[in-house]
């Protein structure tokens, strides 16, 4: 299949969102926290990357959100692109989904691991699922909140969802949660059971954070995790 670019933005310093349809098919279906792979030839040999998906089931588009990388090999062409132009797409796959809709969740991310959380997140708020979720999300740095109106948007009208911005390299005028994203989603924890846990970002914090939880006696099956270098 071909995933040909609507629209691209954006949204973050050296990150953009991506709006792709594919054409070859009425409806593009999806459940939201899948990834698509995108194959292209590029210094004679096709170099294939795995992204997850931005978005929620919408006719036969799906969005994503990346980083350039600038000396990768996959990056700076999607950044390039034009809309109009396509991209080979296979997929989608992937079991970083709603294990157990109904139950409070704490969702974990850092940098562009915020990418399934936005799909989920619409998927679950739509559904007029109450039970509590947060959504703590780290960067650096305060431009780098990458959708914060969206889910500031979605905390304001859905009182069980709270968003929690943190960032590890705040300005003297920030007032919110900074360091790191693992004591902070042990606050959101609490003495609470039967949380899941949602986990995706860098090799680093995920395998940490997994550990804290592991050593609080959480459940494995209970934390789902994707993680990438």
């Amino acid at each position: 299949m071909k995933a040909r670019l609507i629209r691209s933005f954006e949204i973050a310093p050296g990150v953009r969102h991506f709006e792709f349809d594919v054409p070859e098919v009425p409806r593009f279906e999806f459940l939201a926290g899948q990834f698509v792979s995108l194959s292209a030839p590029i210094g004679g040999k096709v170099i294939t990357r795995a992204y997850s998906i931005a978005s929620i089931p919408n006719g036969n588009r799906f969005d994503l959100c990346l980083n350039l990388v600038n000396d990768g090999h996959f990056s700076p062409l999607l950044f390039k692109m034009k809309p109009g132009d396509t991209v080979d797409l296979a997929g989608p796959v992937g079991y970083f989904v709603w294990r157990n809709p109904e139950a409070e969740a704490i969702l974990v991310a850092t940098g562009t691991g915020i990418a399934p959380f936005r799909g989920m997140l619409q998927q679950r708020l739509a559904a007029g699922i109450k039970t509590k979720v947060h959504l703590v999300f780290g960067v650096r740095h305060e431009p780098s909140l990458m959708y914060r109106e969206e889910f500031e948007r979605l905390a304001e009208v859905n009182d069980h969802f709270m968003f929690w911005p943190v960032l590890s390299r705040p300005t003297f005028d920030w007032q919110q949660r900074s360091g790191h994203v693992q004591p902070h989603v042990m606050e959101a924890l609490g003495d609470r059971p039967g949380v899941d846990f949602y986990i995706c970002g860098l090799k680093a914090m995920v395998d940490d954070l997994r550990g804290q939880l592991k050593a609080k006696g959480i459940d494995r099956k209970r934390i789902i995790y994707e993680k990438f270098d």
